[in-house]
């Protein structure tokens, strides 16, 4: 049969996840306050259906199938360009750390704690006495809110702006010109040592902004700084292995820079899938991990659908010029690491099945991947395309079942 690729020939994967984009509720979304979840479908719905050419052709509304519930937009039906199914989270949690060290292979047994009613003084003290400032806030806020309510407060006093959410976070925003952006991430390298044991929350996030009382804006320069992986990932498996590894916009963040060869802070979901292709211009053996953030930061967190179906055509628009660029030997792989249905109530995440849609250029198998118990699936793939061997410890690889073999 001509065209087969055979594993042996796999020697990049292209590894996208779509940040928020969940596809159904989890069998215990309940558990979390999310029965009733399901973002591309509830946000198809609201919007009137979404025409998604490039992920229907990769088998989105067939993965949809899987959970019975259609994606309005995206037939289920029609010639598929390579295998899918969904992923079953089986970490505790729904946030992104925790979704995304379960896609590179780990399993974590306990949440990341959260702070419904900000952090305790305790903390609070430390964090102030650390830097020599007060602060401000240290309460459950949305970010954008927040800057209004305290930043001519923030800008008389020079103390910096504290607040958490949903999720396990620790964010700090400061103008800058008051606290100048390197000073602010000094500052919040400082929260990070502070925050651990019962403290530990997944991410400290540095949020500048700018502007003046009334039209405060948030610059491009957030940064997070996540809670290192508690044990080796597929990134420091492929880096032991002198595999080269590559992070595409958060990634960095999010696994503290740990296993990766290189690595680039993209500002938005566009550029994150520009920057990708660029990688994927001279990288040519290896993993480029890569996230697209603005469906979960822009959109679900802020409760606007329209801006998420929009946001869902901008990728599918992307992904398809980026799939131009995949040769024989290259395994695609989208997924997600949470839910972030902006229908809801809720402007958490939400717990939910992710998508799982995987092609190898050349290699059409329609495979029904089913539903795949752990995101760790992806990792354990991974090892095996590119080292030949399953080398991580959880999960189990559904390349073979996905790309085949003669």
């Amino acid at each position: 049969m001509s065209g087969v690729v055979h594993m042996s020939e796999l020697q990049r994967v292209i590894l996208i996840v779509m940040d928020g984009v969940g596809i159904g509720e989890a069998p215990d979304a309940a558990d979390y306050g999310d029965a009733g979840s399901a973002t591309l479908q509830n946000t198809a719905s609201l919007v009137g259906g979404v025409e998604l050419p490039v992920l229907t052709a990769l088998g989105l509304g067939r993965a949809a199938d899987i959970v019975g519930l259609p994606v309005k937009g995206v037939p289920a039906s029609g010639h598929v360009l390579g295998s899918y199914g969904v992923m079953q989270e089986v970490s505790p949690g729904k946030d992104t750390t925790t979704g995304h060290f379960e896609i590179a292979g780990l399993k974590l047994d306990a949440p990341f704690p959260v702070f419904p009613d900000g952090f305790p003084d305790e903390v609070i003290r430390s964090f102030s006495a650390r830097i020599g400032r007060g602060v401000l806030g240290n309460k459950v806020a949305s970010g954008t809110v927040i800057i209004e309510e305290l930043g001519a407060e923030h800008l008389r006093t020079g103390k910096p702006i504290v607040y958490t959410s949903a999720d396990s976070v620790f964010q700090i925003a400061a103008h800058e010109d008051v606290i100048p952006v390197p000073e602010l991430y000094e500052i919040c390298a400082h929260a990070r040592e502070i925050l651990d044991g019962p403290y530990r929350v997944s991410r400290v996030i540095a949020r500048p902004f700018t502007g003046v009382p009334g039209s405060f804006q948030r610059t491009a320069g957030r940064k997070d700084f996540s809670v290192a992986p508690p044990g080796p990932t597929v990134l420091d498996i492929l880096s032991d292995h002198c595999v080269p590894t590559v992070g595409v916009g958060k990634i960095s963040d999010i696994f503290s820079g740990r296993g990766l060869s290189a690595s680039t802070h993209s500002h938005d979901t566009l550029e994150s899938l520009e920057d990708t292709i660029k990688y994927m211009e001279s990288v040519r053996r290896g993993l480029i991990f890569t996230n697209c953030i603005d469906f979960d930061m822009l959109w679900g967190h802020r409760n606007d659908p329209h801006g998420y179906a929009k946001a869902l055509a901008e990728f599918d628009r992307a992904l398809g010029l980026l799939m131009q660029h995949l040769t024989k030997g290259d395994l695609l792989i989208v997924t997600a690491d949470h839910g972030n249905d902006p229908t809801t109530a809720s402007t958490d995440h939400s717990r939910e099945y992710v998508p799982l849609l995987v092609h190898c250029p050349g290699r059409d198998t329609n495979a029904d991947l089913g539903i795949r118990k752990g995101f760790y699936d992806v990792a354990a793939t991974v090892c095996e395309a590119l080292l030949g061997e399953v080398l991580s410890k959880n999960g189990k690889s559904f390349l073979r079942e996905a790309v085949g073999e003669e």
